[in-house]
């Protein structure tokens, strides 16, 4: 198994599925060596991590990860003495387990997204073992449907061309692949993402008691969480939010996370004439996330393009009903929601509306989508990969 980041050195998402998912493998009995291109402690008793290279996280965090295509290119100089750029720990990740494939045992490489494709590819060729190529989001998501960076480009359609099988997160992403890079639509396999949310949740010391104090006073709060990038049409929803709260000014929009747009969102806010209700949140993990998920009344996922969209199922475990685009593939597991087109700004406010002032529908619709959720789990996706892993090898089940 190839990826860049697992809990609790990751940056998104892919990394908490990645866990997950290989724990739904291993009680299957399946035995995963998952090789990161850091070394660091992970206390995973399910599995074997192993360490391309003796790097530290932060020094591959420097470089960039998955989500970071802008940064990888061949015209990158390194500003810093002795660190490695985006491009070069690609290609050394690749060197390394291309070296370690060649003395390790076993049967099957699986490769999470670009980063690791080409490092699938090099163990393939130097192995001659099968090579499944696993999707969770594509430059064309990145891009909010452009082309992308052309070189993480190149890399995408060189791994998906040599992999015998592609795994992808959901049957939107399934069509993006066949719509836009052209692979055969009988290679591709959807295996949908799950959420397991830790029950075990600190409540002793509450890091948003300003919320807690608005909300005790009237105030709704809506919430969205992630990267903030073109990918995840934030500035649809603070243009809703404009109009959400000229018709209601008790109503609070907290957006969570890094990325280039935290400025653009700031400025966007002060232009819409909405900064007192708008809390521009940065980067947040461990309590500040569960806190940040726990104080939603609403939660918006307003992506462009969303090959998956695991937050919105965080959301649902931890109390919140959710609104999600249209061009999600978490849509094809959730149908106790409001779905929007991204870009319909007044949809979206009327949706808004209607969960933070009818709390009966909001609690409705909570509860149908959270019977939703604890309904999913990794099994079916776990089932459908263990299958292929034989199909692969030539095993029988």
């Amino acid at each position: 198994m190839l990826g860049w980041e697992l809990p609790p050195h990751h940056a998104g998402g892919m990394g908490v599925a990645c866990y997950q998912m290989c724990k739904g493998l291993a009680n299957a009995g399946v035995d995963i060596e998952f090789i990161v291109p850091y070394t660091a402690e992970h206390n995973i008793p399910f599995m074997k991590v192993t360490p391309a290279h003796p790097q530290t996280v932060e020094e591959v965090k420097f470089a960039g990860g998955v989500y970071d295509s802008k940064y990888f290119s061949k015209h990158n100089v390194t500003l810093h003495k002795n660190k490695l750029d985006l491009r070069k720990q690609h290609d050394l990740y690749a060197h390394n387990v291309a070296k370690l494939a060649e003395n390790a045992e076993f049967d099957v490489i699986h490769a999470h997204d670009w980063l690791t494709f080409k490092a699938g590819v090099m163990a393939k060729l130097v192995t001659g073992k099968p090579l499944i190529a696993h999707v969770h989001a594509t430059q064309f998501d990145q891009s909010a449907g452009g082309h992308g960076n052309p070189e993480a480009r190149e890399i995408e359609y060189a791994g998906l061309s040599m992999a015998d099988q592609i795994f992808t997160v959901s049957d939107y992403t399934k069509k993006v692949l066949i719509r836009e890079y052209g692979i055969a639509e009988d290679k591709i396999h959807v295996v949908h993402n799950s959420m397991e949310i830790d029950a075990e949740i600190d409540e002793s010391h509450n890091l948003h008691q300003y919320l807690q104090v608005m909300k005790s006073n009237g105030y709704k709060v809506v919430v969205n969480i992630g990267r903030k990038t073109i990918q995840k049409g934030l500035t649809h929803l603070l243009d809703a939010a404009s109009m959400v709260v000229a018709k209601n000014p008790k109503i609070l929009f907290v957006i969570a996370g890094g990325g280039e747009q935290e400025d653009e969102l700031t400025a966007l806010a002060a232009s819409y004439g909405i900064s007192k209700n708008f809390l521009n949140v940065g980067w947040v993990n461990g309590k500040h996330l569960r806190d940040t998920f726990k104080i939603a009344d609403v939660f918006v996922m307003p992506s462009v393009s969303e090959p998956f969209g695991l937050v919105a199922l965080e959301a649902i475990g931890y109390g919140a009903p959710v609104i999600i685009s249209k061009q999600s593939g978490v849509a094809e597991v959730l149908s106790n929601c409001f779905k929007v087109d991204f870009w319909d700004s007044h949809q979206m406010t009327d949706m808004i509306l209607s969960l933070c002032e009818n709390e009966g529908l909001a609690k409705t619709m909570w509860q149908n989508s959270y019977n939703e959720y604890t309904s999913q789990s990794w099994q079916k996706s776990v089932d459908t990969m263990h299958s292929r892993y034989h199909h692969v090898t030539g095993a029988c089940v």
